[in-house]
């Protein structure tokens, strides 16, 4: 059964909460702290948090400051950035947090995702991929906070991850990033057709 669910994602960049266009141009917007107070209030179903900064910076999860924010979420959290060792995801959820989510590290370690979904449940076990349409058509994943096309077809991609244990997939379009211009329906629908799993769809519209 399909439902909507309001589920807030917050980039994190080096402590900050950031926005972009197209994953470029990032500013600063404020505090991750006073966001997730304000969706408090605002009851959303979740809150996704993704720290762009580890990858660039090649630093692992910040654990202090996901407690913090943990600690003041009402409703359930997912974090994503720099992990890349199954300890990292025990201290993660153990600060509170009720899903991981990998993006670059499994394009070398796709076992991760296995290791992960044996350990705290595949309900637990989320893959972010960032897909851009190519020139000549079609679509490709990217990595590397969208700076690395792998060459991967998306759909195959996510079966792949989901053959793995992944039990949640985030699709995010990079020619629809912080643009307003809703989401990319083609390959949603594309990916939504052959997966079995929950697809979550990353999208904004001025409404």
């Amino acid at each position: 059964m399909k439902y909507k669910r309001v589920i807030p994602v917050l980039l994190i960049q080096d402590g900050g909460l950031v926005k972009g266009t197209k994953f470029k141009d990032f500013k600063y917007v404020g505090d991750p702290i006073n966001a997730v107070k304000i969706f408090n209030e605002k009851e959303v179903d979740e809150i996704c948090i993704l720290d762009i900064s580890t990858t660039s910076s090649h630093k692992g999860p910040d654990i202090n400051m996901i407690g913090e924010i943990a600690s003041e979420a009402f409703m359930p959290l997912s974090y994503g950035g720099g992990i890349t060792s199954l300890e990292q995801v025990e201290k993660i959820v153990n600060q509170g947090v009720e899903k991981v989510i990998f993006n670059t590290t499994i394009y070398n370690n796709l076992k991760l995702v296995e290791e992960t979904a044996k350990r705290v449940g595949s309900s637990s076990t989320v893959v972010c991929i960032d897909v851009k349409k190519k020139f000549l058509g079609g679509y490709s994943v990217f990595i590397n906070n969208g700076t690395k096309d792998i060459g991967a077809n998306p759909v195959e991609y996510v079966k792949k991850v989901q053959d793995y244990g992944a039990g949640e997939i985030i699709i995010n379009s990079i020619d629809k990033d912080g643009t307003l211009s809703g989401y990319d329906l083609d390959i949603i629908r594309k990916i939504s057709d052959n997966v079995t799993i929950p697809l979550i769809a990353l999208g904004e519209e001025l409404i």
